[in-house]
This record gives C-alpha cells, sequence and structure tokens, in this order.
C-alpha cells in the first residue's frame, strides 16, 4: 500500500430543517442572479420544488425550471438542459433532487459554456483539464433525497444511449459552491424510495471501507457512515416524518460520497452497466449486488470489518455483518436478485464488458476480471 494520495474534500454545507428558506442567500453568495433550477420530472410537479421557486422568486430571482431529466439521464437529457439554460439567459444553476437531478444539474452548469461534446470529459487520467473551468457556471445544490451524495461531488454520471453505458463527467469546479441540506425536503420520500437512496449511501460506505487505497480520514467517514444508516435507514422506512432519521441518513449520504474519493469497486462497477442497459434504480442495483460482491472480497476484507462490527453494533465480526446484509435488505424490501429488477442471462456478457471497463474496477479489494465479473453477475441473479 502506497502512503501517498490526493485528497478532497465537500464544500460549504448548510444543513438543518427549513433551511431551504436560505437559498436566495446561498444564490447571492455564489453570485447567481437569475438560476435555472434543474430536476427531474417526477419532482417537478411536487410541493417541495414549487415551495422552492416561491423562495426564489420572492427574493426577487428570476428563476427558471428545467425538468427533462431521466432516471438514468443521458446526453439527449443535457443537450435540452444546455438549450434552455442558454435560451433563458441563466447564470447558475440549482441542482435539486435526486441523484439524477443533481447529476444533470452538475453536468448543464459545467457545458453551458464548453465548446468540446462532453464524452471529452470523462474521468480519464488528466481529460478534465480540457475544459475552459472560466466557463463552468456557479452551482447550488439541494438534494432531495438520502443516497448518492452527488451535493458533495466533483463529477455526474450521464449515460451514453447510443453505447449503453454509464460515463463519469469529473470536473473540480463541478463541486457545487453550496449545499443545502434540508431534511424536510425528504420527508415525502415512498418506502422503495427511501430504501433504495439510503442504501446506495451505504454500499458507498462500504465499498470506501473496503478500498485498498490509503485515505484515513475517508476510512473514518465510511465507517460513521455505515453506522448511521445501521442504525436510522430503518426508522426512516418504517416513519418517513422522523426527523432525526431523515436528517441522520442525509449525513450519512454526504459521508458516503466523501468517503468514496478511497474508492469504489464491484458493487459499483457492476451496478452502473446494469443502469444503464435496464435503467434500473440505482441503489436498489447497489443492495442487490452487494452480497455476491462481498463473498468474492471475503478474504482480502474480513480482518477488517471484524474490527468494525462492534463499533457497528452488530454481533459475529465479518460473518455476523454478512448475514446482517442479508437481512437488512429483506427488512427493506429489496428484491431478491438481478432477475427480479429484469436482467436476463442473456445480457450478462455486455454487462461484463461494461464493468470491466468501469473506473469503479480500480478500488475493488480483489483484482477484477471478464472471468470473475461474470461470476459475480450469476450469482447475483
Amino acid at each position: 500500500m502506497s502512503l501517498t494520495a490526493n485528497w478532497s474534500y465537500p464544500t460549504a454545507i448548510r444543513f438543518g430543517a427549513g433551511r431551504i428558506a436560505e437559498l436566495p442567500d446561498a444564490c447571492r453568495q455564489s453570485s447567481i442572479t437569475k438560476p435555472l433550477l434543474v430536476t427531474d420530472r417526477g419532482l417537478a410537479g411536487l410541493p417541495i420544488t414549487a415551495q422552492a421557486l416561491d423562495i426564489l422568486r420572492a427574493a426577487g430571482l428570476d428563476a427558471g425550471l428545467f425538468s427533462e431529466v431521466d432516471p438514468n439521464p443521458n446526453e439527449t437529457n443535457l443537450a435540452a438542459g444546455v438549450a434552455a439554460y442558454k435560451a433563458g439567459g441563466h447564470d447558475g444553476v440549482i441542482a435539486f433532487g435526486g441523484g439524477s437531478g443533481l447529476d444533470l444539474g452538475k453536468c448543464v452548469a459545467f457545458m453551458a459554456g464548453q465548446t468540446r461534446p462532453v464524452w471529452d470529459f470523462e474521468d480519464i487520467g488528466d481529460w478534465w483539464t480540457r475544459a475552459d473551468a472560466d466557463a463552468i457556471a456557479p452551482i447550488i445544490a439541494v438534494p432531495t433525497t438520502a443516497g448518492t451524495g452527488s451535493e458533495v461531488g466533483r463529477a455526474g454520471v450521464l449515460t451514453n444511449s447510443e453505447t449503453h453505458e454509464k460515463k463519469i463527467i469529473f470536473h473540480p469546479r463541478m463541486l457545487p459552491a453550496v449545499v443545502i441540506c434540508d431534511p424536510e425536503l425528504t420527508v415525502g420520500m415512498p418506502r422503495p424510495i427511501t430504501a433504495g437512496t439510503g442504501l446506495d449511501a451505504f454500499a458507498h460506505c462500504v465499498e470506501a471501507f473496503s478500498s485498498p487505497h490509503y485515505h484515513p480520514m475517508s476510512q473514518g467517514i465510511a465507517l460513521e457512515g455505515m453506522r448511521l444508516v445501521v442504525e436510522y435507514l430503518p426508522r426512516a422506512y418504517e416513519d418517513g416524518t422522523d426527523i432525526e432519521a431523515r436528517a441522520q441518513m442525509m449525513s450519512a449520504a454526504a459521508m458516503g460520497a466523501t468517503a468514496f474519493q478511497k474508492g469504489l469497486g464491484a458493487i459499483h462497477a457492476m451496478s452502473h452497466p446494469i443502469g444503464a442497459h435496464f435503467n434500473t434504480h440505482h441503489g436498489t442495483t447497489n443492495a442487490v449486488c452487494m452480497p455476491a460482491v462481498l463473498d468474492l472480497n471475503e478474504p482480502m476484507i474480513a480482518g477488517r470489518f471484524d474490527r468494525a462490527t462492534g463499533y457497528l453494533g452488530i454481533e459475529g465480526g465479518y460473518k455476523g455483518f454478512r448475514a446482517f446484509v442479508d437481512s437488512f435488505n429483506d427488512r427493506l424490501g429489496v428484491p431478491k436478485g438481478l432477475a427480479a429488477l429484469g436482467v436476463n442471462e442473456a445480457a450478462i456478457p455486455d454487462l461484463v464488458k461494461g464493468a470491466i471497463k468501469d473506473p469503479s474496477c480500480g478500488g475493488n479489494p480483489m483484482k477484477l476480471t471478464e472471468e470473475n465479473l461474470t461470476a459475480l453477475f450469476r450469482a447475483a441473479m
């Protein structure tokens, strides 16, 4: 293990119930006078979105709305968002929603001033340096779910609709200038979304904690993030109005995305191509894939989970943790296997090809090959 790494940590976060009221001040802090609020179609007509727009307009901010965002956003959504941004004469983006709205909003702000195609900025090597950094619009992020943690990330996930590949578009200035984490915005999430997004945060923490890379700060954040999910996700699932549980899950989501600077692994390498091909919910897909990935990585990670489980309140060391994951999925209504998500055996060769190219492979404790990925997909079916 090399004791060398490049580290980065989140931006300014305004955390607490009711702090959506501070959205106009966040705009002023970011020098935004005419924001474009980017969200998904499902959120566009909900009261929390109307509330956010009313708050902005009451403060004299000429806010626009763009909501042509698919659950797994793609380059077509991005092109429409950029067109709306330019047509409206906007000078900043409010990325509002779950992972899809947050990711696409960040990508719109990033691409609004670029001249090269978006795929030129995939998270490969130093490709991010191709961008005109001065042309990136300021971003405010407002999560309405507790899962992806995209609000504290420097990238957005975009599906290439022609190749059915999920690509990570990266630039340091895609990190939002201000984040408003208001747990009251998550109260209306239905149980399946509460579970799926919460288990996404759990997967981020589990994979970061398992990653072999050296990043002790992220390691500690991943451990505490796991504890928060273990303790508070069942409460949020059972009672969506439990504001303490909602707040703790919102913290866990941001912590998971901060922690995975240490690395992700096979769970995400699998779920990215599955989502691109079958349009599945990302967090739920992660949860379905996790047991098989834990089995593969057991020889490499059992020792660290043996030490961690006491803190997590789980008995039995790694074996106890592994059993807990199955029972946790059952308790939260996670489907039994990828087949229940619509994935078919015939797609496995294409899914393996997508997974082996995914950048998440580099953080998996066990080296990933086409052979063991094929076995993983089959085990997860």
